[in-house]
Protein backbone atom coordinates (compact mmCIF):
# COMPACT_ATOMS: atom_id res chain seq x y z
CA UNK A 1 0.00 0.00 0.00
CA UNK A 2 1.28 3.63 -1.26
CA UNK A 3 0.51 6.45 1.10
CA UNK A 4 1.17 9.69 0.41
CA UNK A 5 3.39 11.81 2.85
CA UNK A 6 0.82 13.68 5.24
CA UNK A 7 -1.95 11.74 5.05
CA UNK A 8 -3.67 8.87 6.75
CA UNK A 9 -3.96 5.50 4.86
CA UNK A 10 -8.13 6.09 3.59
CA UNK A 11 -8.73 2.87 5.57
CA UNK A 12 -6.65 3.97 9.32
CA UNK A 13 -8.38 6.31 11.40
CA UNK A 14 -6.90 8.25 13.61
CA UNK A 15 -6.68 7.19 16.98
CA UNK A 16 -8.47 10.09 19.26
CA UNK A 17 -9.55 8.13 22.27
CA UNK A 18 -8.16 8.75 25.64
CA UNK A 19 -6.53 5.85 26.74
CA UNK A 20 -5.41 7.39 30.20
CA UNK A 21 -7.91 5.68 32.11
CA UNK A 22 -6.07 2.48 31.80
CA UNK A 23 -3.69 3.97 34.54
CA UNK A 24 -6.49 2.97 37.09
CA UNK A 25 -8.54 -0.19 35.17
CA UNK A 26 -7.29 -3.53 33.67
CA UNK A 27 -7.84 -2.72 30.12
CA UNK A 28 -10.48 -5.17 28.80
CA UNK A 29 -8.74 -5.52 25.34
CA UNK A 30 -5.34 -7.00 26.45
CA UNK A 31 -5.95 -7.65 30.03
CA UNK A 32 -3.47 -5.21 31.22
CA UNK A 33 -3.85 -4.00 34.93
CA UNK A 34 -1.16 -0.91 34.70
CA UNK A 35 -2.21 0.23 38.84
CA UNK A 36 -0.72 -2.81 39.88
CA UNK A 37 2.99 -2.01 39.34
CA UNK A 38 4.73 0.98 41.61
CA UNK A 39 6.89 3.13 40.01
CA UNK A 40 10.45 1.85 41.17
CA UNK A 41 9.17 -1.70 38.82
CA UNK A 42 8.45 0.43 35.76
CA UNK A 43 11.66 -0.13 34.23
CA UNK A 44 12.23 -3.67 35.10
CA UNK A 45 9.20 -4.83 33.41
CA UNK A 46 10.16 -2.84 30.33
CA UNK A 47 12.31 -5.71 29.05
CA UNK A 48 9.63 -8.33 29.15
CA UNK A 49 7.62 -6.16 26.95
CA UNK A 50 9.90 -4.82 24.44
CA UNK A 51 12.02 -7.96 23.96
CA UNK A 52 9.04 -10.31 21.93
CA UNK A 53 9.18 -7.25 19.23
CA UNK A 54 13.00 -8.77 18.18
CA UNK A 55 10.80 -11.77 16.99
CA UNK A 56 7.99 -10.61 15.60
CA UNK A 57 10.20 -8.11 13.24
CA UNK A 58 11.23 -11.23 11.76
CA UNK A 59 8.17 -13.03 10.48
CA UNK A 60 7.67 -13.29 6.85
CA UNK A 61 4.32 -11.27 6.45
CA UNK A 62 5.66 -8.58 9.01
CA UNK A 63 4.91 -5.57 6.68
CA UNK A 64 1.46 -6.62 5.58
CA UNK A 65 -1.90 -5.10 7.37
CA UNK A 66 -4.13 -8.08 8.67
CA UNK A 67 -7.36 -5.91 7.84
CA UNK A 68 -6.70 -2.44 5.83
CA UNK A 69 -7.61 -0.70 8.88
CA UNK A 70 -5.00 -1.98 11.32
CA UNK A 71 -1.41 -1.66 11.40
CA UNK A 72 1.21 -4.24 10.09
CA UNK A 73 3.51 -5.83 12.81
CA UNK A 74 6.54 -3.56 11.47
CA UNK A 75 3.80 -0.31 11.75
CA UNK A 76 3.19 -1.27 15.24
CA UNK A 77 6.83 -2.10 15.94
CA UNK A 78 7.65 1.45 14.51
CA UNK A 79 4.90 3.05 16.99
CA UNK A 80 6.42 0.72 20.19
CA UNK A 81 10.04 2.12 18.93
CA UNK A 82 9.04 5.89 19.22
CA UNK A 83 6.43 5.23 22.05
CA UNK A 84 10.06 3.90 24.42
CA UNK A 85 11.75 7.65 22.76
CA UNK A 86 8.62 9.71 23.41
CA UNK A 87 8.08 8.36 27.69
CA UNK A 88 12.00 8.70 28.08
CA UNK A 89 12.04 11.68 26.95
CA UNK A 90 8.87 12.80 29.08
CA UNK A 91 10.49 11.02 32.33
CA UNK A 92 13.65 12.76 32.31
CA UNK A 93 11.99 16.34 31.54
CA UNK A 94 9.66 15.24 34.45
CA UNK A 95 12.88 14.74 36.70
CA UNK A 96 14.31 18.09 35.07
CA UNK A 97 11.42 20.22 35.76
CA UNK A 98 8.49 21.07 38.00
CA UNK A 99 4.80 19.89 36.31
CA UNK A 100 6.32 20.36 32.63
CA UNK A 101 3.58 20.53 30.09
CA UNK A 102 4.78 17.60 27.56
CA UNK A 103 4.81 18.61 24.06
CA UNK A 104 2.13 16.91 22.07
CA UNK A 105 2.88 13.83 20.37
CA UNK A 106 0.62 12.57 17.30
CA UNK A 107 0.93 9.14 16.81
CA UNK A 108 -0.49 9.11 14.05
CA UNK A 109 1.49 11.75 12.50
CA UNK A 110 4.23 9.93 13.39
CA UNK A 111 3.67 7.07 11.54
CA UNK A 112 2.89 9.13 7.98
CA UNK A 113 6.23 11.30 8.79
CA UNK A 114 8.29 8.49 9.56
CA UNK A 115 6.80 5.74 6.66
CA UNK A 116 6.07 3.55 9.12
CA UNK A 117 4.98 0.86 6.30
CA UNK A 118 8.21 1.48 4.77
CA UNK A 119 10.95 0.98 7.28
CA UNK A 120 13.28 -1.80 7.09
CA UNK A 121 12.60 -4.13 9.69
CA UNK A 122 16.08 -5.17 10.20
CA UNK A 123 16.99 -1.54 11.43
CA UNK A 124 13.71 -1.10 13.54
CA UNK A 125 14.69 -4.37 15.27
CA UNK A 126 17.67 -2.29 16.20
CA UNK A 127 16.51 0.73 17.18
CA UNK A 128 13.17 -0.58 18.63
CA UNK A 129 15.95 -2.34 21.37
CA UNK A 130 18.37 0.90 21.97
CA UNK A 131 14.79 2.90 22.34
CA UNK A 132 13.54 0.29 24.87
CA UNK A 133 16.81 0.47 26.61
CA UNK A 134 16.80 4.16 27.03
CA UNK A 135 13.06 4.13 28.29
CA UNK A 136 14.32 1.26 30.85
CA UNK A 137 17.12 3.79 31.46
CA UNK A 138 15.37 6.60 32.24
CA UNK A 139 12.82 4.97 34.81
CA UNK A 140 15.52 3.50 36.62
CA UNK A 141 17.24 6.93 37.16
CA UNK A 142 14.25 8.11 38.80
CA UNK A 143 14.90 8.67 42.08
CA UNK A 144 13.58 7.33 45.43
CA UNK A 145 10.94 9.43 46.81
CA UNK A 146 10.40 11.06 43.70
CA UNK A 147 7.66 8.83 41.39
CA UNK A 148 5.31 11.75 42.41
CA UNK A 149 6.70 14.23 40.62
CA UNK A 150 3.71 15.42 37.71
CA UNK A 151 4.23 16.24 34.38
CA UNK A 152 1.14 17.69 32.25
CA UNK A 153 -0.13 16.81 28.70
CA UNK A 154 -0.98 18.93 26.20
CA UNK A 155 -4.56 17.86 26.73
CA UNK A 156 -4.35 18.70 30.15
CA UNK A 157 -4.66 15.24 31.81
CA UNK A 158 -1.68 15.06 35.29
CA UNK A 159 1.04 12.25 35.48
CA UNK A 160 3.25 11.39 38.55
CA UNK A 161 6.13 9.59 37.17
CA UNK A 162 4.41 6.64 38.74
CA UNK A 163 1.28 6.97 36.31
CA UNK A 164 3.39 7.88 33.43
CA UNK A 165 5.42 4.63 33.61
CA UNK A 166 1.96 2.61 34.07
CA UNK A 167 0.53 4.28 31.16
CA UNK A 168 3.84 3.31 28.89
CA UNK A 169 3.91 0.04 30.28
CA UNK A 170 0.03 -0.79 29.29
CA UNK A 171 0.70 0.60 25.78
CA UNK A 172 3.97 -1.84 25.39
CA UNK A 173 1.57 -5.02 26.45
CA UNK A 174 -1.23 -3.80 24.31
CA UNK A 175 0.25 -3.79 20.93
CA UNK A 176 1.94 -7.36 21.48
CA UNK A 177 -1.52 -8.06 21.83
CA UNK A 178 -2.38 -6.02 18.83
CA UNK A 179 0.21 -8.69 17.27
CA UNK A 180 -0.34 -11.33 18.59
CA UNK A 181 2.90 -11.59 20.39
Amino acid sequence: MTIDPGELPPDIAPDTKDWTWTVHQTCPECGFTAAEIDGPSVADRVPALTEPWQTVLLRPDVGTRPRPSTWSPLEYACHVRDVCRVFAGRARLMLERDAPEFANWDQDEAAVAGRYHEQDPARVRLELAAAADEAQQAFAAVPAGQWGRRGIRGNGAEFTLESLGQYFLHDLAHHLVDVGA
